[in-house]
């Protein structure tokens, strides 16, 4: 009989070798046929099996687990002691280890064959004696094991009924017999074994170190290039050589940032069927199977329902008030900061289309559940789909949405003329008050001064802004309104009945989660701070009103479109050492993109490709959306455990001793640690929302199911119904959204999201990096979130043109990663430095653009000859980027064509909005020229039949004048390039395959650009193509002229007019 044993850990597995470690399971058995096959069966199996498997020649092998005893010693010899030990029956007072035999497929005359024939007769001898000291008590050992082999003696019934305590499986276990060195016991392996909820996937090893070598092989070249340059200059044109120097250094260092922290990128894949097990199935510390995940407030933000249009917000609540978690556990916020009664009306509706909308969801499994995008689908509806009623509910439910469709497109005007209404039932009072005064007559020099209001539904005045601004009713100047559209729904599931509406929802839970229309006070004499004032309103009252542990921010036109996201964002929260995630980004999809994405708005290259590295790092960048906090983390808290990393380079890692500050000087030690891991202190006056923090932090812990997971909760402890909400409760929600709550509070500097950036949203991730937490990338396998983005080369400009204004303003800022705490890895330093950095890129590469039109007006080049050195040096850096593209092509995911979409934009935005973020980020610097930004309009062109006509339509902007000038000067430098090398007596080709192959390289990346100056294709006058040869010809001319070719003087007189 095969024994094998741990001290620690024991272990049954059946196969393998023993030193591969321990595996907690019980007993099994296997089986060898005749024909060599190995079948494995567990304790609760039937052992004896007709046919095949009950062969004359079958054995059965037998693994069971031996804790040590005294004649199960590895140190020991066989003797009387070890007899008289294993007589006994007593257990070792110490724990011991031992050596387990190197496999358990060996039969038992297989491994006394090996024994006997081993060096040293005794050793041997005394290893099948342990082997063999279950059976000690038996004086005919030999024939016991015979009759094991020819299924005459069942071992299996033996350990069971003389209770031998040598083995786990079917043989007895004492009661005292818990490890408190492991914190194990015996029903840990007769249990379901643990499961972690997500685990990492690595890129294949044939990708990723190629990529890494051919990155080193490219900064080795880059560097000897560089060398080379300085050591020859061209004599002949030491400026152009000296500019092209500067350029190519930059670049070079450019580079590195952007390419180092991709050195580990790594694929992640989260587990729901565990996380079903363990939090929503029925168990001793959960008996009615209910669910025990934490709460979850989820976000969206909206300013402007003119550029914003509320049907696209609609959507968006629709598809979050069906998403796939518990109904009990999700609270909905919308912000409206522009505080419009469109928003707030439209909102209601879609609450009350949500009743039949959302149990339509649940009933048929609909993906996705934003209903604008399901029937907007190409594919067959009816696919997968098996429910006989599925086509008549679907073909109700559309008409109910175009009648939904119709009330939203229709509320303006309703709006409108009920205002007109009201406002005429005021002008008429008004003047029948006037006329009771005045005895039934009406002064003839009286002036009626009726406030043109804005009208609610009930007859009661709009709280927020009018159409006809007035004192406290216009923007950034109203109440706080606060109001609960959608009511705590209760804590057991309501089932529908056979006609709910029009449809049978029998069975299906027709509950709605808590849904709450905020629109925080606004006073004109604040400072509101935009975007990330309006979400720490939000933080402040959903902590009041849900509390829920986690937090999902979403924009107004980014809807859920897995309605699993949550739950797949919720596995790396609840897994081992998710208590140190602060939060998990989700990748930014979108749609009504063009076909080829013109301008790379899909940014596939930023998004699978630099995120996934930064998520083998510290972390991926918080990108503004689609992002899921731990509550505890936004409030400025540092994680339970940290590292810290010291060195030059980062390399020495150690844990953070004391994750607490000193709370006073006193205390602090003469140098002074980085403000950002002091304790956050000044929260606010309110009471309830202080009490809050602690309820949340416990909520947000993982589930304490195993001995190696640290800070986690009782399993059960988040299953009680939440309490009602009262008026107090509702009041003190409306206090914390009052303007004057953050005054002389450490809001948007230490706690929420951070203010003074355009980019509030980098910032706030930097400061959680910088505290020590972690975050999670997390990809799903279907799109977790998809958006809108704007496909008109204006607006794209200019969205690009606000994120590198907030770069800029956080590389002059203290936010500099420069600055940065010990425990941000070094790569990860690298990573939020780039991000601050980039946008000066663009100087360089302007300037660089230029370079091949210079060249070719000068008849220079930036080297003196295209010799054999400059040549290889520039094949081998071109040929090492190709293959890093490829590969990074290859570990990503992403396209060529993304790819090469990406690079051209990359120089169409680096000359044009990177140009001009780094100016007016100089001058709000240097001058303090604040710089204010309009929100993205996501209307479409005139022409509404095609989806894609906002791509054609030509707004023009500055931002153009630079791209434009590049084209034209490179068009220009090409003719007069080739008609001076062509009219020269000695033409030198080689200067100008030089400039002309850069030039084409600028054109070649300007194309986007220039097709996007052109409309829509074939609209571009001809007269436009006439001007643009006759400018550039005359041009050439003109230049000759000026600057003749080298000649006698005959030839330079020839050229003259």
């Amino acid at each position: 009989m095969d024994k094998s044993s741990n001290p620690r850990r024991p272990s049954a597995s059946v196969g393998g070798d023993s030193d591969r470690g321990p595996s907690p399971q019980s007993v099994k058995f296997a089986r060898r046929t005749s024909s060599g096959r190995v079948v494995s069966l567990s304790r609760d199996d039937e052992i004896d099996l007709p046919g095949d498997y009950a062969a004359q020649n079958d054995y059965i092998n037998y693994t069971v687990l031996m804790p040590p005893t005294p004649d199960n010693q590895p140190g020991a010899s066989g003797g009387a002691a070890a007899a008289a030990a294993a007589s006994s029956g007593d257990k070792p007072d110490g724990p011991t280890t031992f050596r387990a035999p190197s496999s358990r497929f060996r039969s038992e005359t297989q491994q006394r064959g090996r024994a006997g024939g081993g060096d040293g007769g005794g050793d041997a001898a005394g290893k099948l004696d342990r082997r063999m000291s279950v059976l000690k008590n038996n004086n005919n050992n030999k024939s016991m094991l015979l009759r094991s082999q020819t299924q005459e003696f069942d071992h299996n019934r033996w350990l069971f009924e003389t209770k031998g305590k040598y083995g786990i499986g079917n043989a007895f276990w004492q009661d005292d017999s818990f490890d408190h060195d492991t914190g194990m016991s015996m029903q840990d392996f007769m249990d379901k074994p643990w499961k972690p909820l997500t685990r990492k996937v690595q890129v294949p090893g044939g990708v990723i170190s190629p990529y890494r070598v051919l990155i080193v092989i490219r900064m080795i070249a880059l560097t000897m290039f560089l060398i080379w340059r300085v050591q020859n200059p061209n004599r002949e044109a030491m400026w152009l050589w000296g500019i092209s120097i500067v350029c190519e250094i930059w670049f070079a260092f450019s580079w590195l940032l952007d390419i180092l922290p991709k050195f580990n990128p790594i694929n992640r894949a989260a587990d729901l069927a565990a996380l079903k097990d363990k939090f929503e199935t029925p168990g001793p510390s959960n008996p009615t199977g209910r669910s025990d995940l934490p709460g979850m407030d989820v976000f969206i933000s909206t300013a402007d329902p003119d550029k914003e249009p509320p049907l696209v917000t609609a959507n968006t609540i629709l598809s979050i008030l069906a998403v796939n978690y518990p109904i009990e556990k999700v609270s909905i916020y919308i912000s409206d900061d522009g505080g419009a009664i469109l928003t707030f009306e439209a909102m209601a509706e879609a609450v009350k289309f949500a009743e039949v909308w959302v149990p339509f969801c649940r009933k048929h499994d609909i993906e996705p559940r934003n209903p604008d995008s399901y029937f907007s689908q190409k594919m067959d509806p009816t696919k997968n789909k098996k429910r006989p009623d599925f086509v008549k509910d679907r073909r109700w439910i559309k008409r109910e949405y175009d009648e939904f469709k119709v009330r939203i497109n229709g509320l303006p005007e309703v709006i409108h003329k009920r205002c007109k209404m009201y406002n005429k039932n005021e002008e008429m009072q008004e003047k029948k008050l006037v006329k009771e005064k005045n005895n039934g007559v009406i002064p003839p020099d009286h002036k009626f001064e009726v406030t043109k209001a804005t009208w609610m539904a009930d007859g009661t005045h709009w709280p927020g802004t009018w159409f006809n601004p007035a004192p406290d009713h216009a923007k950034g100047d109203h109440a706080g309104i606060l109001q609960i559209m959608s009511k705590v729904p209760d804590n057991d599931p309501i089932m529908g009945g056979p006609d709910e509406k029009r449809l049978d929802f029998t069975g299906i839970d027709i509950r709605l989660p808590m849904f709450a229309y905020v629109s925080r006070e606004k006073r004109k004499c604040y400072d509101h701070n935009k975007k990330a004032g309006a979400m720490n309103a939000l933080v402040r009252a959903s902590a009041i009103l849900s509390n829920g542990a986690f937090i999902l921010n979403l924009d107004c036109d980014h809807y859920i479109y897995n309605s699993m996201a949550i739950r797949e964002g919720m596995c790396y929260m609840m897994d081992r050492g998710g208590d140190r995630i602060c939060y998990i980004q989700f990748p930014q999809r979108f749609e009504g993109i063009d076909p080829s994405d013109r301008y790379a708005n899909h940014n596939t290259v930023f998004f699978d490709g630099n995120m996934r590295a930064l998520d083998g790092l510290q972390g991926p960048v918080y990108v503004g959306t689609g992002c899921m906090f731990r509550r505890y983390a936004l409030y400025g808290f540092p994680p339970p455990r940290a590292n810290e990393y010291s060195g030059v380079f980062g390399q020495n890692k150690a844990p953070v001793k004391n994750m607490v500050p000193p709370q006073s000087e006193e205390e602090a030690p003469l140098t002074s640690g980085h403000p950002d891991l002091d304790l956050p202190k000044k929260f606010g006056n309110s009471t309830m929302f202080n009490e809050s923090i602690a309820v949340a932090e416990f909520q947000g812990r993982p589930l304490a199911d195993h001995f190696s997971v640290k800070n986690g909760r009782a399993p059960g402890a988040l299953l009680m119904p939440r309490p009602p909400l009262d008026a107090p409760t509702a009041a003190e929600a409306i206090a914390v959204i009052s303007c004057w709550y953050e005054d002389k509070t450490e809001w948007g500097d230490r706690i929420g999201w951070i203010y003074g950036s355009v980019t509030e949203d980098v910032v706030t991730g930097y400061r959680m990096h910088n505290r020590g937490w972690r975050s999670v990338y997390c990809i799903t396998k279907r799109d977790a979130f998809r958006g809108t983005a704007p496909i008109n080369l204006t607006d794209r400009l200019h969205q690009v043109l606000r994120w590198a204004t907030g770069s800029v303003e956080i590389f002059f800022s203290r936010n500099n990663a420069i600055l940065a705490t010990s425990r941000l890895k070094f790569l990860q330093r690298i990573a939020y430095l780039n991000v601050g950095i980039y946008p000066f890129t663009s100087i360089f590469l302007v300037v660089y653009c230029f370079l091949p039109a210079l060249s070719l007006f000068s008849g220079k080049f930036i080297v003196q000859s295209l010799d054999i050195h400059f040549l290889s040096y520039l094949l081998i850096i071109t040929l090492c980027l190709v293959f890093i593209s490829l590969l990074e092509v290859k570990w990503s995911g992403i396209g060529l064509e993304e790819w090469w979409r990406n690079e051209q934009f990359w120089v169409i935005g680096g000359t044009s909005a990177h140009l001009v973020a780094v100016i007016q980020g100089l001058l709000k610097v240097i001058a303090g020229i604040e710089i204010s930004f309009t929100l993205t309009s996501k209307s479409t062109g005139e022409d509404e039949d095609d989806i894609y006509a906002d791509l054609y339509v030509v707004k023009w902007t500055g931002l153009f004048i630079m791209p434009l000038f590049i084209i034209i000067m490179n068009l220009v430098a090409l003719v007069i390039g080739f008609s001076r090398t062509v009219y020269s007596v000695i033409p030198e080709w080689s200067k100008l395959f030089g400039g002309a192959f850069f030039s084409f390289w600028v054109l070649v990346h300007m194309y986007p650009f220039a097709k996007g100056l052109m409309g829509r294709r074939g609209r571009v006058p001809t007269i436009v193509y006439v001007w643009a040869g006759l400018i550039s010809i005359t041009s050439s001319l003109l230049w000759i002229v000026i600057s003749p070719p080298q000649g006698n003087a005959d030839d330079t007189a020839s050229l003259k007019f």
